[in-house]
């Protein structure tokens, strides 16, 4: 087995001189008083999925998605269509698209709230990962995973984004990453799951995550620990926080959302109540794991959101801004965050056990939802990857449990300490296509979390 690393390598379709071929094309077609603006969606992937520590099911995509918007005054329509990387084939799809819209815009209505950003910019992002080749990774895996009934999914390949107008503007965002998340079963039936993601894979950090998660399945075979309702001091791991902190954004940094009393942060943001002094949360572009423009042509820069624990400002899209008379901070569509961060405190990943003392480890949390939104309350279970702590030690997995908590109270009045080094978790959203962005999180030490049964 070759030890080393690799660019992907496929036969592929070079999206960026394509997307921007096509952009020139559609300027060309468009005529007097028209205005187009165009996104693209892109990956060039693959895919392995292990069972058993064996490979279950390996393969490969390559997909293009355009999305033309035609601007006609204040009347707009949209196309979307997959297009194959063909020159020829995919300019007769998008003439054929722009004559439809076209002839779609004579019976429109006017836009009321139609807001898009008419300045001529230029931003291109590209970065090669160093990604293992797909059947070099198989035996990686097969090796680590020796012994342990490993199950797992692997996407890696490079993820693209791509807008143009007619006014000029140009933005390209492309990069190699992975993700890869896996579960280690116990005989009994209780797992621990881990992930790994990044956009330079190395064999010793997997190895490394593999057998820390190893070394914690003795702990799986022991008797469960059984708890009562009540509540318990906990350790939140950043996975955990990260599925609070991604049910929450479902309105919950987004200023029309405020703006119609509907978010579940509303009276963090009306500035009725306020998280701990040490928490601070921003949309943070200086990661670089989502693209620094959106669909409505505008640049985006980071936004502070929460700042020493009060809500400082929220996510703006033009629609918003237009309907309530707000300025666009260049926010995607559903004003929720892509690329979230949390500041971090002064608790060292190696003293979390000694600083929880006694109570809950939680690795991650499962099936999170609102039981109260507006309290910004959440419910959901413990399942996997949570244990009993007793002096320091862990002694025994915990039988899944449902927790019902406020968002309010863990970051809030029961927040004890931050982790020391925040995890940067990238979406393994491969729902109809590869996702950007991500979160990087803290863990936090909470005095007392709620099991309800």
């Amino acid at each position: 087995m070759s030890d080393r690393l690799f660019p992907s390598e496929r036969a592929s379709v070079d999206w960026h001189t394509h997307f921007m071929m096509l952009a020139g094309e559609i300027d060309a077609l468009l005529v007097e008083g028209e205005t187009a603006l165009t996104s693209f969606a892109g990956e060039q992937s693959d895919f392995i999925r292990f069972n058993g520590g064996k490979v279950r099911q390996t393969g490969q995509v390559s997909q293009g998605r355009l999305t033309l918007r035609l601007i006609d005054g204040a009347r707009q329509a949209y196309s979307t269509l997959d297009i194959c990387g063909n020159a020829g084939q995919d300019l007769r799809e998008v003439s054929a698209a722009l004559q439809t819209l076209r002839a779609g815009l004579r019976d429109a209505p006017d836009d009321p709230h139609l807001l898009y950003d008419t300045t001529s910019w230029q931003r291109t992002t590209r970065r090669a990962g160093r990604l293992r080749d797909p059947h070099a990774l198989v035996h990686v895996v097969a090796e680590c995973a020796r012994g342990l009934d490993f199950v797992g999914f692997y996407a890696g390949g490079s993820v693209s984004r791509g807008f143009a107008s007619s006014g000029g503007s140009r933005g390209w965002y492309e990069v190699e990453n992975f993700c890869f998340s896996w579960s280690l079963y116990h005989p009994g039936g209780r797992a621990i799951k881990t992930s790994y993601a990044g956009e330079n894979w190395d064999d010793a950090v997997f190895a490394r995550k593999v057998q820390e998660a190893a070394a914690r399945l003795p702990v799986l075979a022991l008797a469960p620990r059984a708890l009562g309702p009540g509540q318990y001091r906990a350790w939140l791991a950043p996975a955990a926080l990260e599925e609070l902190l991604g049910v929450t954004a479902w309105g919950g940094f987004s200023a029309r959302a405020h703006a119609t009393a509907q978010s579940p942060l509303h009276r963090l943001h009306g500035g009725e109540v306020a998280l701990d002094a040490r928490v601070s949360i921003a949309e943070d572009l200086e990661l670089g794991i989502t693209p620094a423009f959106n669909d409505d042509g505008y640049l985006r820069a980071s936004v502070p959101l929460v700042r020493e624990g009060r809500s400082v400002a929220q996510l703006t899209n033009a629609r918003t801004a237009r309907e309530y008379g707000l300025t666009p901070n260049g926010a995607l569509a559903n004003e929720a965050p892509a690329s979230l961060a949390m500041a971090g405190g002064d608790l060292a990943e190696e003293d979390v056990l000694a600083a929880l003392g006694t109570g809950l480890y939680v690795g991650n949390l499962w099936y999170v939802n609102f039981s109260d939104r507006m309290s910004c309350r959440l419910t959901g279970m413990t399942r996997f990857a949570t244990f009993w702590v007793e002096e320091g030690r862990i002694v025994a997995p915990v039988d899944a449990m449902r927790f019902d908590d406020s968002l309010y109270g863990l970051l809030g009045e029961r927040l004890e300490r931050l982790g020391a080094q925040p995890e940067l978790r990238l979406s393994d959203d491969t729902w109809g296509q590869r996702a950007t962005g991500g979160m990087k999180l803290p863990g936090v030490l909470v005095r007392s979390f709620e099991l309800t049964l």
